[in-house]
């Protein structure tokens, strides 16, 4: 199991530095903006402590002309550890402690502050959450035992962060959207109530989730791994108290399900957007081909590139798809307020980056970009914001820029780009990784 914890804290990390990697230029030339780390000095009285005993930490870049009382709040993502093993390690990392974290981070896609590349967010406070508990912002507990102590404080460290921003002018928000990606996406359904209720009545909130749709999916060896390990991880970092009651006691006697976005998602009453991935690759490969059921290794070229996958692996990956988008059947029929962007690339998280959120080759279903869609989603223009794209592999807008997990790459020691950009390949990637780290 530590082996297994391992690789999804691993890729998780890894994705989206995969993808800066392999990533064309911006489409301006602009790297991104960078923005200042911010200690939160009064966490300790709210015990509120990161793996290591660390202050957590955000990184705010103050909105200006009309979208200054206007906030948007970013889940940083990054696996999870649901081990004391794993979390000893993770905790001697840049994801359990703001001691190893940049003290700078680029503000770009969903929270840049350029105009041309985020038209309806560009100009709003905005807020990126240094995810540093392991457990999506949700644990309240923790583990000593001899000279190792570890704090499982999630619930804490989001409490005291919104505390701290409130009196900086979120108490004041007109509008206000909590977003995330990964497992920060996940974040995004486990407090998206919450957050509304730390704001004035009268504010427009929202809530969207970018590749934090994690299905409680069965694998190819008929196992659930990632139930599995949910599981293990509700257990030992206390989430249990702090997940949706109205869930917990309609999934009575296994609570910790109400930590997968399927089974929450009908109890939360905020106005939510979906966007994922129907292939997403983090999912592809932990959850519907983790390691452990793939011991021979007869799916790793197909890991490596999506073009090497035999018809039966295609046949496997189109039933990820069609289940995906039967979980989320009843809220595409039935939510009055809700969006989604459901489409077809092998991707991790699209709303990060300005290439996947808005430029000229961008994701487009029916001709609309992910941030086109979301604006038009939360500002209320047009009927339709619930979109879904067609199946693999007919979507032409796809980058596909995220051929394999980093873990499975190690493993097999392959090389070969399976990049239909560049083709670079991916060894270059860990020529790059140490400078990228530090993003």
């Amino acid at each position: 199991m530590k082996t297994t914890t391992q690789l999804l804290d691993l890729t998780a990390a890894m994705v989206l530095l995969i993808y800066v990697a392999f990533s064309p230029p911006l489409v301006s030339g602009d790297p991104g903006r960078r923005v200042s780390m911010t200690l939160v000095r009064d966490a300790a009285a709210l015990g509120a402590f990161c793996l290591d005993g660390s202050l957590p930490a955000y990184h705010l870049d103050r909105g200006f002309g009309a979208g200054s009382n206007n906030w948007l709040l970013q889940f940083e993502g990054g696996g999870w550890c649901n081990d004391i093993a794993s979390c000893v390690d993770r905790a001697k990392t840049r994801r359990g402690s703001t001691r190893y974290m940049s003290k700078t981070v680029v503000f770009t896609g969903v929270l840049s502050n350029n105009a041309s590349q985020n038209p309806d967010f560009y100009n709003w406070n905005k807020v990126r959450l240094r995810y540093c508990d392991g457990a999506s912002f949700a644990g309240d507990s923790q583990y000593g035992k001899g000279t190792s102590l570890l704090y499982f404080r999630g619930q804490r460290i989001w409490n005291a962060i919104i505390l701290d921003l409130l009196p900086k002018g979120l108490a004041k928000a007109h509008k206000a959207l909590l977003t995330g990606c990964s497992a920060g996406g996940l974040s995004t359904f486990l407090h998206c109530d919450n957050f509304t209720s730390y704001l004035p009545q009268n504010a427009s909130v929202k809530c969207m989730s970018d590749a934090g749709f994690f299905l409680d999916a069965i694998d190819i060896a008929a196992n659930r791994t990632m139930r599995s390990f949910y599981t293990q991880l509700v257990s030992l970092q206390g989430i249990q108290k702090n997940l949706d009651p109205s869930c917990t006691h309609a999934f009575f006697p296994e609570p910790s399900l109400c930590f997968f976005p399927q089974y929450v998602l009908r109890f939360i009453k905020t106005p939510f957007f979906i966007l994922n991935s129907a292939y997403d690759v983090f999912q592809f490969h932990h959850g519907l081909v983790p390691p452990s059921a793939d011991r021979t290794g007869r799916w790793n070229r197909c890991k490596l590139n999506v073009t090497a996958c035999n018809p039966h692996q295609l046949d496997v990956l189109q039933g990820f798809r069609k289940d995906m988008l039967g979980a989320l059947m009843n809220f595409f029929r039935n939510s009055t307020r809700g969006g989604m962007f459901i489409n077809s690339c092998f991707d991790h998280c699209q709303s990060a980056l300005e290439e996947t959120w808005l430029s000229p080759t961008s994701p487009r279903i029916n001709n609309k970009s992910i941030a086109e869609t979301v604006g038009d989603w939360y500002f209320g223009r047009g009927e339709e914001t619930k979109e879904i794209g067609c199946p693999y592999p007919c979507d032409k807008t796809c980058h596909n820029l995220i051929p394999a997990s980093t873990s499975d790459f190690l493993a097999s020691n392959a090389s070969g780009s399976g990049h239909n950009y560049r083709g670079t390949q991916l060894t270059f990637l860990f020529l790059l990784f140490d400078f990228l780290i530090f993003l």
